[in-house]
């Protein structure tokens, strides 16, 4: 049997967001467009800027769980242009669903925040990116996320 993988810590990411667009319920449960204008990306090994450029294409289910669904770009501190793309969830009580969606400042142990993250770049100097996985924790803010990225080793 075979021990479970650690983590190591990639980059903190303070994602700055613009109003949602509503699209209104479909099939598969509310959809909204949630822009994502800047922000910014903090690590040891990874560090820069959020672009504005991009979106969470998000879809609330009938429980109130929010599937996310991002893509969106950042250029590293020295130059790289690198492609985030996310997917994850947010669950939680009720009442603490209805304080986010409010714009309410919620303690993010009272509800989960998962995602899977994904990076490509053709730059040499991230190719690395290119071929991890990592999970991240994530908290919702009245105009934004504070996400945390991990890698899985």
């Amino acid at each position: 049997m075979q021990e479970a993988p650690g983590l190591r810590h990639l980059a903190h990411l303070d994602v700055e967001l613009a109003a949602p667009i509503e699209l209104g319920d479909s099939p598969r449960g509310r959809r909204r467009i949630i822009p994502i204008i800047g922000g910014t990306v903090t690590g040891e090994r990874l560090s820069g800027e959020i672009l504005n450029l991009g979106a969470d294409w998000q879809t609330v289910l009938s429980d109130g769980t929010a599937e996310l669904d991002t893509r969106y770009a950042m250029r590293s501190h020295d130059g790289a242009s690198i492609d985030i793309r996310n997917f994850g969830y947010r669950h939680g009580p009720k009442d603490v669903l209805d304080a986010l969606g409010r714009g309410e400042a919620v303690d993010p142990s009272l509800y989960y925040m998962r995602t899977q993250p994904r990076f490509e770049t053709g730059d040499a100097r991230y190719a690395w990116l290119n071929r991890i996985v990592c999970i991240g924790t994530g908290a919702r803010l009245a105009n934004g996320v504070r996400v945390s990225f991990f890698e899985v080793l």
